[in-house]
């Protein structure tokens, strides 16, 4: 090799380098060279008429990045499937978690058929192809991680953990254990987290996603907490005077400052930003449930979910969650 030929080879090495003085780059999102995650809302009417399609919740313009995504390692979609008919799905993501608003049909994955019906969840693995078959008009609320995979330019081709089904009767007895459990009034949340035997360590649904099923009793008020995670937030049914009040910041009281109400819709999502204060309230007359889908599996396994809740005195906790939480 000439010394020619050497320079050339060099220069096309660090021609892509660059340097940045500390305080112009060590904070992307306060720059602006990267955006914030935006509050976001998506109405029951995208899921309630129409084809059978799948409706991805996609702000990707908003993130800058490729789409479709709601956050930048989840896709958020309704998904509407007519009966009698089908929808396949083919996402290069190693998690996909659906959850059946109403209907009933049943999902042909890996060579086994996953029947399922209003309120049931199902979580499966990374795989080639996905077909759903409704037997009934059916809706799913379905979130997977593609976009993670999109941005590291990965593919999936190990399953983590095996399909999973969690019907509705065994999701709501076991809430229905925890709402009744005599300390369930003084903690934060009365709800359960879905996991997985195969995630001994993150507790979660899958090594990436966590979801979580809630109650909202009446006249409640559950007390801000915060998490470096996204919050995909599902509300279920509820009545007018359920809302949440979401915000980035705190007063020495545990108030949420300036916040942002978002009024409670059945059937309908909303976006809840990284490292946001959020407070759950219900002014109605009537219990409240909703799904809250999140990256905290691959938040918690990567140590930074950061969790952190106001306490009955108003003062800011960093601690884990104990069980009077």
């Amino acid at each position: 090799m000439t010394t020619s030929e050497k320079k050339i080879h060099i220069n096309s090495l660090i021609e892509n380098g660059k340097y940045y003085e500390y305080t112009k780059a060590a904070d992307p999102i306060g720059s602006g060279a990267i955006s914030q995650i935006p509050f976001a809302e998506f109405g029951s009417e995208l899921h309630e008429t129409g084809s059978t399609r799948i409706i991805p919740l996609d702000i990707s313009a908003e993130l800058g990045c490729e789409g479709p995504a709601t956050s930048p390692a989840l896709c958020a979609n309704f998904v509407r499937i007519l009966a009698g008919e089908g929808l396949s799905t083919a996402f290069n993501a190693t998690s996909q978690l659906f959850y059946v608003i109403y209907g009933s049909g049943l999902t042909e994955f890996d060579g086994i058929s996953i029947p399922w019906q209003t309120g049931d969840f199902v979580v499966l693995p990374m795989g080639k192809e996905t077909h759903h078959i409704a037997e009934a008009d059916s809706a799913f609320y379905l979130v997977h991680d593609e976009p993670l995979l999109r941005y590291l330019g990965a593919t999936a081709n190990i399953q983590r953990f095996k399909p999973t089904l969690y019907t509705s009767a065994d999701s709501l007895r076991e809430l229905d254990k925890v709402k009744k459990e005599a300390e369930a009034a003084n903690r934060s949340r009365i709800s359960v987290l879905l996991a997985n035997k195969a995630m001994d360590q993150t507790l979660t649904v899958t090594h990436t996603l966590w979801a979580m099923l809630g109650v909202l009793p009446i006249n409640a008020v559950q007390l801000p907490h915060r998490h470096q995670s996204v919050a995909l937030d599902l509300i279920l049914d509820c009545v007018p005077g359920c809302y949440t009040l979401v915000g980035p910041r705190i007063s020495a009281r545990g108030e949420i400052l300036n916040p942002t109400r978002v009024d409670w819709k059945p059937y309908s999502a909303f976006i809840t930003p990284p490292g946001y204060w959020h407070a759950h309230y219900n002014d109605s007359s009537r219990e409240a449930h909703l799904i809250p889908l999140q990256d905290a599996g691959l938040q918690t396994y990567l140590r930074t979910l950061d969790i952190k809740f106001v306490l009955p005195n108003g003062e800011d906790s960093s601690k884990r969650p104990t069980t009077s939480q």
